[in-house]
């Protein structure tokens, strides 16, 4: 394996948990929700947590947290993009829920990033020797189900909200919620299901 590309990844993977960290807290300021205001305030929660299993990782394979690297910035750069955007969703005088749904959307984008950085660390856990490897896969072990479970569950309450939006039948807390799914799969099932939860 590449060290400075796995370097890279777990600076990205703290920048990603760090800006996670400030989407979360912009994104309960928009919810409207008080299921999904749950839901956000755990997450932000695990989030805080994840910044520092991260920063343990850093220690753990000798990686400068402080380091800073082109891709680091460009992540850094969209989480705080991700933040304006809710800014200007609650600036624009439009309805709370409209601002909510630009919310789940930022969300989406940003555990999107997250989910693929953990899944990363699980594959090169896999690969890794000795210390090093322990320490990936220990870290992603404590990290992973949760990462499935904000992504999942935020992608299927982002669909319900704009589904309820449009003036349609909408499950809210959305069935990926409601089964707590935490797998590709177990998302899709969930969705099939929710006709039938209407």
């Amino acid at each position: 394996m590449e060290t400075a590309q796995i370097q890279e990844l777990i600076l990205q993977a703290l920048e990603t948990e760090k800006g996670g960290v400030e989407v979360y807290r912009k994104a309960l300021e928009c919810v409207v929700n008080d299921d999904l205001r749950e839901e956000w305030t755990k997450y932000l929660h695990q989030t805080e947590h994840h910044v520092s299993v991260v920063e343990s990782l850093c220690s753990a394979l000798d990686i400068d947290p402080a380091t800073d690297s082109p891709g680091r910035t460009v992540v850094r750069h969209i989480g705080t993009s991700l933040v304006k955007a809710m800014d200007l969703a609650l600036r624009s005088g439009g309805p709370k829920e409209a601002a909510q749904i630009v919310a789940a959307e930022c969300v989406v984008e940003a555990e999107t990033k997250d989910h693929l950085n953990w899944e990363l660390i699980g594959e090169a856990a896999k690969k890794a020797k000795g210390p090093a490897a322990k320490a990936l896969k220990t870290a992603h072990d404590e990290i992973e189900d949760q990462e499935d479970e904000h992504l999942y569950h935020t992608t299927g309450w982002t669909r319900e909200l704009w589904l309820a939006s449009l003036g349609m039948k909408a499950v809210l807390p959305p069935p990926e919620e409601e089964k707590d799914v935490k797998t590709a799969i177990g998302a899709a099932r969930a969705k099939a299901k929710r006709e039938e939860m209407l």
